[in-house]
């Protein structure tokens, strides 16, 4: 589904469960409404209970049980009628969104479709595109690379193997050890770049599979403060997990973040 659509969706519900807070709230409903008047850097409170009553009943403070009734009367009555309002919208356009302008592109015949250039690209193509690039792959160590993948590549370990296998399973476009230039000039290989199609981001995806290892620690601090130096770092475009011999990768965990980052399906 469109990201456009999960994102009315997502706002008809928020609406949704609001208003029927605010249908819930049974406080004793006073009649009138709640006048502000401020002057000379004083407040003051007035009830109006009709139409002809342009003034209405001052309230002192004692009455301020009162003034908060009144208060929240009228904003229930105005946010009910504001979100019914773009309840109204978002089901309006639900109703007549039907075809993005992605389609005028991706519905014409094959023969055609070779003929033109988009204005704009699909989410699909969008993934294609990025994942048929070609790069040049690590030369570090190639014949370490003896494990295999569902989608028909090698990676240098069992851990590495099933991270792809569950990247690849969630539609999730990625490269591995795709080049990136750090900030001092020199490349780097993370051993996954991931695209978020919806998004258009890329993020890094590192698995540290030796952490009970001082050594290698040491290596992955200094990695991590080249990443955060080239503008790469948790919470912003980078996400990793981590194993050691008596703590194996968490296969669960890992998927539940790909899925909550990325959604299911991705591309």
């Amino acid at each position: 589904m469109n990201e456009l659509i999960n994102i009315v969706n997502r706002r008809r519900a928020l609406l949704e469960k609001a208003i029927k807070l605010a249908a819930k709230d049974e406080k004793e409903q006073l009649v009138g409404h709640l006048r502000v008047s401020k002057t000379r850097g004083q407040t003051r409170y007035y009830k109006v209970t009709g139409v002809s009553d342009k003034t209405g009943e001052y309230l002192s403070m004692k009455k301020t049980d009162v003034i908060k009734r009144l208060a929240q009367s009228d904003y229930k009555k105005q946010f009910i009628k504001t979100a019914e309002y773009e309840l109204n919208l978002l089901d309006r356009f639900l109703v007549n969104y039907k075809n993005p302008t992605e389609d005028t592109y991706t519905k014409l015949i094959p023969e055609r479709r070779a003929l033109v250039t988009p204005y704009i690209l699909s989410d699909d193509l969008i993934a294609k595109e990025w994942q048929s690039k070609t790069f040049k792959p690590n030369p570090y160590e190639p014949e370490k690379k003896i494990f295999d993948t569902r989608r028909g590549e090698k990676v240098r370990s069992k851990s590495e193997a099933i991270i792809a296998d569950t990247i690849y399973e969630l539609g999730i476009p990625y490269h591995y050890e795709c080049p990136v230039k750090m900030v001092n000039g020199k490349l780097k290989y993370p051993d996954f770049t991931l695209l978020k199609v919806r998004t258009r981001e890329v993020i890094y995806f590192e698995h540290f599979g030796y952490m009970d290892d001082e050594g290698y620690r040491l290596k992955t601090m200094e990695k991590m403060d080249l990443y955060r130096a080239s503008g790469i770092y948790p919470g912003k475009n980078l996400i990793f997990t981590y194993e050691t011999e008596h703590n194996p990768l968490d296969i669960k965990g890992m998927r539940k973040m790909l899925i909550e980052m990325f959604g299911e399906g991705d591309a």
